[in-house]
């Protein structure tokens, strides 16, 4: 049945965000308010009406009702009735039950199964399973509750406790937790635009004076960064430079950058240093051995794809020959780990080019395999150019993603990080696979948030993560321009949040 929005009654303000977050799984916009006992005589034949009410003194039982027209002409209605289990606050219960009812009304309605992830939106889904971790369940009750709770699928809820058990030997608790960070450093530029990219990068100028206008910033942003550590007795667990591309930079200014952010950051005490060294275009042999003798450990080459027809599809400059070369240089340099990046739900592609790509990266061996599932984000080339861009349905990228897990289990990689976006082809997920060992120790805290970020650079993030895990952030600005402009009162803001947290 082809359901086009959605109305609610007007004293529904209290749930209408819960309702939204329901109808969003299935692409329902808000379509207003109808008022009045009459809703036959309201309701257009492409919408629904719902409604919620709450039971009980504590809110602890919400019934949720789906009004539509059916196929023979009359009006229908769906009724289901959802109880808290007493572990959360009654306004929380009260948002997630609605949440689920409709999940499961709305999948019965429109016959879409918006996928494996229940009613879960967010980015980090297993900070909810280190929670329950915390609190004594084990990880078998962790994957049941969330499949309870959230009606997330039994695979994903398995897969979730399996991966926040590798992470928890990186969540570090006490003081040891307190005065560890990681240090993110940001470079804005690419060699070019890929289709489906919305980050706040940039092409890199042809005017050098621009790039050294950035850079002069930069170095600013670093020294200031690594004041900050030394005053409040802060060491750097791992460092990352990523972008962007950090690699377009020129051979003398990445060899520099290199160097001021190991003099800055890196001691004997950090346990990674990662550089996201990204396409062969922008890699030469100089910038292999300025990694290597900076001591970079860890290096991430992101092909998206081995598939020669997609690379030029995408916007990439360059071939399948070019990213085994790439591999090959970094690997015999003796970087210890080389991560890969690739992507499921290309445009045009097929189970059998994921199986290709899969194969042609396992003849390489990685040490790390990062699967992305495609997210038409907004901004993006592939985001104004959708009607005229075909991409595989949600279950051939669904089986894409199978095809990657399988592969990765043959090369002894292991599931370690998974995050979330929105508008994921499928409603599915980005999962990173490590060889045990080889893990990316900074993806881990950046995603679950449990350790502070120093974030330098044109659109980095510094996280201020107190002991009981609360969080305070602040954003440097995307537009380059604006960063350079105000270099000064975006360190002065880092200062301001690490000082609040690490001053008492």
């Amino acid at each position: 049945m082809e359901i086009n929005g959605y109305y609610l009654p007007a004293a529904a303000e209290g749930m209408a965000g819960a309702v939204a977050d329901a109808a969003a799984l299935f692409d329902l916009p808000a379509a207003g308010i109808l008022s009045g006992a009459d809703i036959a005589a309201q309701l257009p034949a492409d919408a629904v009406f719902i409604r919620n009410t709450v039971i009980g003194s504590a809110g602890t039982t919400v019934i949720s009702e789906v009004f539509f027209w059916r196929e023979e002409g009359f009006l229908g209605c769906y009724t289901r009735r959802a109880r808290a289990g007493g572990e959360e606050g009654a306004d929380a219960a009260i948002q997630r039950l609605v949440r689920l009812n409709l999940l499961a009304i709305l999948e019965r309605v429109t016959g879409h199964n918006p996928g494996p992830w229940g009613i879960l939106r967010g980015v980090r889904p297993i900070k909810i399973i280190h929670r329950l971790l915390d609190n004594g369940l084990s990880p078998r009750e962790a994957a049941a509750r969330l499949t309870a709770n959230y009606a997330v699928a039994a695979e994903k809820a398995e897969l979730l406790a399996a991966v926040a058990l590798r992470q928890r030997p990186f969540l570090h608790t006490g003081l040891q937790a307190r005065r560890l960070v990681s240090v993110y450093v940001g470079v804005p530029y690419c060699p070019s635009r890929c289709l489906y990219c919305s980050f706040p990068a940039n092409v890199l100028p042809a005017d050098h004076t621009k790039v050294a206008d950035f850079l002069h910033a930069l170095e600013a942003d670093i020294a200031a960064a690594a004041a900050l550590l030394a005053r409040y007795g802060l060491t750097a667990e791992t460092v990352y430079i990523g972008g962007g591309t950090p690699t377009s930079l020129g051979d003398g200014d990445f060899a520099r950058l290199l160097a001021k952010v190991r003099e800055a950051f890196v001691s004997g005490a950090t346990r990674e240093f990662t550089v996201e060294a990204g396409r062969p275009d922008c890699i030469t042999d100089g910038k292999i051995a300025a990694m290597a003798a900076a001591g970079v450990t860890r290096v991430s080459v992101n092909p998206q794809t081995m598939q020669e027809k997609t690379l030029k599809l995408i916007g990439r400059n360059h071939t399948v020959c070019d990213i085994i070369v790439m591999f090959r240089k970094i690997r015999a340099s003796g970087i210890p780990v080389i991560n890969m990046d690739i992507i499921a739900g290309l445009p045009a592609e097929t189970e059998q080019d994921m199986a290709d790509t899969l194969a042609q990266i396992a003849a390489l061996d990685p040490d790390n395999l990062t699967v992305h599932t495609l997210a038409i984000k907004r901004g993006s080339r592939l985001a104004d150019s959708r009607e005229e861009v075909a991409l595989p349905d949600d279950r051939t990228t669904a089986g894409m993603l199978a095809l990657a897990a399988d592969a990765a289990r043959s090369l002894g990689l292991e599931p370690y990080y998974l995050y979330r976006q929105k508008h994921m082809t499928g409603n599915l997920e980005n999962i990173g696979y490590a060889r045990p060992g080889a893990e990316c120790i900074y993806n881990i805290q950046i995603i679950e948030e449990r350790q502070t970020v120093i974030g330098v650079g044109p659109a980095a993030a510094t996280k201020a993560v107190a002991a009981d895990h609360r969080l305070d952030s602040s954003y440097n600005p995307k537009d380059v321009a604006t960063y350079i402009g105000n270099i000064d009162h975006y360190i002065r803001r880092r200062e301001e949040l690490i000082a609040a947290l690490f001053s008492t």
